[in-house]
């Protein structure tokens, strides 16, 4: 199983904190991949076009990041500063 967390805009556009999956993906860009297929919010938030940012058990992660069952992954979105 893998743990899932929304932040920020995420969360709030999904309207959940996190969720879980039973099936463990090989990679984040797979997991996400899986999670777009929820339906069009999940789609437009986590879809491959999408700008979002992941951390697998708190350390940035790209698309390639293998997953393990356990793992906590993170969904954020770019944050901007000045």
């Amino acid at each position: 199983m893998i743990r899932i967390l929304f932040f920020a805009s995420i969360r709030d556009r999904l309207g959940v904190a996190e969720t879980s999956v039973d099936t463990v993906p090989a990679t984040v860009g797979d997991l996400r991949e899986h999670l777009a297929a929820r339906g069009a919010e999940w789609a437009e938030v986590l879809g491959a076009d999408s700008q979002v940012l992941a951390a697998v058990n708190q350390a940035m992660s790209g698309p390639d990041a293998g997953l393990a069952d356990g793992d906590e992954v993170g969904f954020f979105p770019p944050v901007t500063g000045g």
